[in-house]
């Protein structure tokens, strides 16, 4: 497969000064994208988004060219016309179609994904949590993530953001599954890429310590007994010493 892209970022650094209770100044760097956006060969495809310290603001849906905001609270404190996003999608197919006529013009190479599963906060059985895969290193913006639950594909409760950009240029990606946790199921992370030979599964299960078996049971009481009656021993020992000490004659000195 031969896939050529052309990637746009357009960065704003800001750095804010607060000042709390009169004390001294903290200064704090922030990354805003505004308008990162690539178009790709493979199936016409691209994307258009607002990015701000590494997490999605919103991305224009191409297909139904409107704004679709991460949070919808968002929305109510700025507005963004789909038709700008739509605009440079265009611009970008256009030059891409130039850049391959090239001869200077390379492919893209297929990188290999790296993935993580984790818990959106720490596992009680029976109470609602969120999975997460975290797929980093995404090159090309090509990817399906899928959720297995007990081996078979599962789509409920199950969400995802757009391509997020790295200053590398690389992609990264990031799917959830809310669930309750349960030591009967188990849960993988499938990922499928032009980076991976075969799909990937990131293995994830509820690990409750196991029973302690009667012997060893019996060896922690033995060697806790043990232990105690060692010390009532040697603070019995001491405890002989001391009155002998005290009780002991002393030497009178000559009149």
């Amino acid at each position: 497969m031969v896939l050529h892209r052309i990637l746009l970022l357009v960065t704003l650094t800001l750095t804010t000064m607060v000042n709390l209770y009169g004390g001294e100044d903290i200064v704090a760097d922030h990354v805003a994208t505004y308008g990162a956006l690539f178009y790709q060969s493979y199936g016409s495809s691209g994307q258009y988004t607002f990015e701000f310290d590494g997490d999605e603001e919103f991305y224009v849906d191409l297909q139904k060219k409107e704004t679709i905001w991460r949070l919808p609270g968002l929305s109510k404190f700025g507005d963004f016309d789909p038709q700008g996003g739509l605009t440079e999608i265009a611009t970008g197919k256009y030059n891409l179609d130039i850049f391959i006529k090239s001869p200077d013009y390379t492919p893209a190479t297929n990188d290999v994904p790296e993935v993580t599963v984790f818990t959106k906060s720490p596992v009680t059985p029976t109470q609602p949590n969120t999975l997460i895969c975290l797929v980093d290193n995404i090159f090309p913006p090509v990817i399906n993530i899928t959720w297995l639950v007990n081996g078979h594909s599962v789509t409920e409760g199950v969400s995802e953001t757009s391509f997020l950009t790295k200053i590398d240029h690389a992609f990264l990606k990031i799917s959830y599954l809310t669930f309750i946790p349960s030591d009967d199921d188990v849960y993988d992370c499938k990922v499928e890429h032009w980076g991976l030979e075969e799909p990937l599964l990131k293995h994830w299960e509820l690990e409750i310590p196991a029973p302690m078996s009667e012997l060893t049971e019996t060896v922690v009481c033995a060697l806790g007994l043990t232990v105690g009656l060692v010390g009532i021993m040697v603070g019995t020992i001491f405890i002989i010493q001391g009155l002998r000490s005290n009780g002991a004659p002393r030497q009178q000195g000559p009149l």
